[in-house]
């Protein structure tokens, strides 16, 4: 461990009598599904105390990417600290350990290391898999880990108030798209989740933990509470802008169908719908904001605020419409930026806004590290601490995310995908390079200058492929995505 992180580590921790070792700090390991960031927590149209007043009491980063914008890809990818590519994991349907049995995860670190490792709610992917969830991770059994979100529908007793949101010409699984009943939060997931959070924390409150507490909202279906929705008005939302990115490949794109339906069963939304779903959208961020209020709450009334480092996080962005698109699966700005949010007991850099560029693989390297723990010597993350105590310093010089095509292939038919986006995200701008699957040729080339296109409305490659600062980040791109060479080999 660096004299940097052991620095860093001693101002995180409250201060201990002369001559004794400073206690081991908890952790509470927060996650959201979908939240993206200028509508979630980051975004003036959001409602989010709680994650606001997390936020003025940690460190919040502006600038953290996911390495895919999928469900299990992503948080395979951060709870080993290994990339999609080393995992061999590009999809939903492969559990991690299917192709690495015995990688060790970050809880499983803990938990090694004497912790009460607990999971309540989706944490690692919910579906799909062989392996239901990872309880090897885990000091006990996990709850509400593995469902769908499709099945969340509305438990309550008695008689079930009426869905007043529009009607919708496809469902969301077996419940309706878009849904606004006057019901308890429990009804629904995320509720007895934070119930269930709630709960354990007072039965571990007197033991070293690392509690991971997965919520499953905003991901649709939009089907928060009434009480949440009735927080905003249709005026409020903010609109947007469809229209696809000028010269951008059609290979960036997908079809939506997690939202819109699988062609040629797929509708298009009216002005309308759209507005009604991304109002359902807000209403989800402020209902999963109560949540998470609770769980904090929860922290400090067992007095455990004071020697527990909270950390926030989406495990990847979402569109609502942008570019044309519905859904997460792309290598865009609004799917592979993601909020954290990191606390830790007497920050002197409270409140502050860390703008260097970070990734959620290096979660791993950074908690082991701010808790003293030996981490594994091949993670592929490098820990972010030393912005933890001096938010102004410099980050990665990039940041990648990927995404293959089809957005959602079946590995058990197909096999493998036809192309793959590898993306580099540096301090001006992203780059992306789309290739084919089984040679690695590059069949496609994006460039997005965000000095001028923070929104990703305009490819310039073309124009700028031939000048100095392409070449730089084509080869950062390069180094980490080597040219002509199928993922499968790298």
């Amino acid at each position: 461990m660096s004299r940097l992180i052991l620095a860093v580590a001693a101002l995180l921790v409250s201060a201990a009598p002369a001559g004794a070792q400073p206690a081991r700090l908890n952790v509470l390991f927060v996650m959201a599904d979908d939240l993206r960031c200028d509508l979630g927590c980051y975004g003036a149209a959001a409602r989010t105390p709680n994650l606001d007043a997390l936020a003025a009491r940690g460190v919040r980063f502006d600038r953290a990417y996911c390495q895919q914008a999928v469900c299990n890809p992503s948080r395979s990818s951060l709870l080993t600290g290994r990339r999609p590519d080393t995992l061999q994991l590009w999809s939903n349907g492969m559990h991690f350990r299917e192709r690495n049995p015995d990688v060790l995860t970050l809880p499983q670190l803990f938990l090694r290391n004497g912790y009460e490792a607990r999971c309540v709610g989706k944490v690692f992917h919910n579906w799909h898999t062989t392996q239901k969830g990872d309880r090897r991770s885990w000091s006990a059994d996990e709850f509400l880990h593995y469902a769908n979100h499709g099945d969340d529908a509305p438990q309550v007793r008695g008689v079930l108030p009426p869905n007043v949101a529009g009607a919708f010409p496809r469902q969301y699984g077996s419940v309706p798209l878009c849904e606004r009943r006057d019901v308890p939060d429990e009804a629904y997931y995320d509720g007895r989740v934070a119930a269930e959070a709630v709960r354990v924390i007072g039965e571990v409150k007197d033991k070293l933990f690392f509690l991971a507490v997965g919520f499953w909202k905003p991901h649709a279906p939009f089907n928060a509470p009434k009480r949440y929705w009735d927080v905003y008005h249709s005026p409020e939302v903010p609109g947007y802008n469809p229209a696809r990115p000028v010269g951008g490949p059609d290979v960036a794109l997908h079809d939506g169908r997690e939202i819109l339906g699988i062609p040629p069963a797929r509708f298009t939304p009216t002005a309308a719908q759209a507005a009604e779903m991304r109002h359902g959208y807000l209403a989800n961020v402020s209902y999963l904001d109560a949540q998470v209020g609770k769980v904090l709450q929860a922290l400090a009334d067992n007095g455990l605020t004071g020697r527990t480092i909270v950390v926030f996080l989406s495990d990847h962005g979402y569109h609502l419409g942008e570019h044309s698109l519905w859904g997460k699966t792309s290598c865009y700005e609004l799917d592979a930026r993601v909020p954290l949010i990191v606390a830790t007991p007497n920050m002197t850099s409270a409140g502050r806004t860390a703008s260097g560029l970070v990734e959620l693989v290096d979660l791993y390297p950074t908690l082991t590290g701010l808790t003293g723990l030996d981490a594994p010597q091949e993670l592929d993350g490098t820990s972010f601490a030393p912005l933890l105590a001096n938010p102004t310093r410099v980050g990665k010089a990039v940041a990648f995310t990927q995404h293959p095509r089809p957005a959602y292939y079946d590995r058990t038919a197909a096999g493998v995908p036809e192309a793959m986006g590898v993306s580099a995200r540096t301090d001006h701008g992203r780059y992306t390079e789309w290739r084919d699957w089984t040679t690695g040729r590059v069949i496609a080339s994006e460039w997005y200058d965000h000095s001028s296109d923070p929104h990703e409305r305009v490819n310039r490659y073309e124009a700028v492929k031939d000048n100095r600062e392409a070449a730089a980040v084509r080869r950062a791109l390069h180094g980490r995505f080597p040219p002509n060479t199928p993922p499968a080999k790298r």
